[in-house]
């Protein structure tokens, strides 16, 4: 399975914060192993760094990065550039192709994605032809990435655990 980073563009400080954070969130939880943000906003990142200290990983989060020199450090390393959009090649097309690569750089978009964004990306990738969230699109393409698993994921240095329950909330604190 191929290492993943997620590079969050377009990201407005002062309407996108809840949204960003759970973009974040949802990478951690699912397998990516960081996120770039193409933007400043540092209460994002300490949200985020807050629930890796907590729940435990190794998830990295960069505030502020270029997002073109995002892509170009990423392409020279090897890695390949996926673009999440409604515009692109069904997901079902491609995961197989994108599985097998070695890194794999997933960009979410919040407002209008750049133009550029689609002749630079490896993949333009459409996990499906309607309207729907970003959030929901980098899970599913996660999740089919890994093939779920991620689901069953633990981190041994989470201070709090989650105990699977049929009723109730049970959690552990280290």
């Amino acid at each position: 399975m191929p290492t993943v980073a997620v590079l969050r563009i377009g990201h407005r400080p002062e309407r996108d914060q809840r949204v960003t954070t759970h973009v974040g969130l949802a990478a951690r939880a699912l397998g990516a192993r960081g996120m770039y943000l193409a933007a400043d906003d540092p209460g994002v990142i300490k949200s985020i760094e807050d629930v890796v200290a907590r729940w435990g990983g190794d998830f990295f989060v960069e505030n502020n990065v270029m997002w073109r020199r995002c892509i170009g450090d990423w392409k020279a390393g090897g890695g390949r550039v996926v673009h999440l959009t409604m515009y692109g090649l069904r997901m079902t097309d491609v995961i197989d192709d994108i599985r097998n690569q070695d890194r794999v750089l997933v960009v979410v978009g919040a407002e209008k994605v750049p133009g550029d964004i689609y002749g630079l990306a490896d993949y333009n990738v459409s996990v499906t032809t309607q309207p729907h969230s970003e959030i929901a699109s980098l899970a599913l393409f996660l999740d089919h990435l890994f093939e779920g698993s991620e689901l069953n994921r633990e981190y041994p240095d989470a201070k709090i655990r989650i105990e699977p329950s049929g009723a109730g909330k049970k959690t552990v604190e280290s």
